[in-house]
């Protein structure tokens, strides 16, 4: 995999908040942006484990307790799945 370095600037309370809360302020937005991109399908599971890495199950879980599902489906899909399997 190959990385890429960018350079964020953020306001110094932010920062603070970060230096008080974690060891590595870097890997916490690291962290953070992977789960977004997850969240908005913009990443696989996988992808997103390999990144941070972590085993693709562990990644799954741990999403899932940040409150990002892994089985992301609307009521109206839910719906039409349930009529299907009515049918059978």
């Amino acid at each position: 995999m190959t990385l890429k370095k960018i350079q964020l600037f953020f306001p110094t309370e932010v920062l603070e908040s970060l230096f008080s809360s974690y060891q590595d302020d870097a890997e916490i937005i690291k962290e953070a942006a992977v789960l977004e991109f997850y969240r908005e399908g913009k990443l696989s599971s996988g992808k997103a484990a390999e990144i941070l890495g972590m085993e693709r199950f562990e990644f799954i879980r741990y999403a899932g307790r940040k409150g990002i599902p892994f089985i992301r489906i609307s009521p109206e899909e839910l719906d039409r799945e349930v009529n299907l399997l009515e049918k059978i």
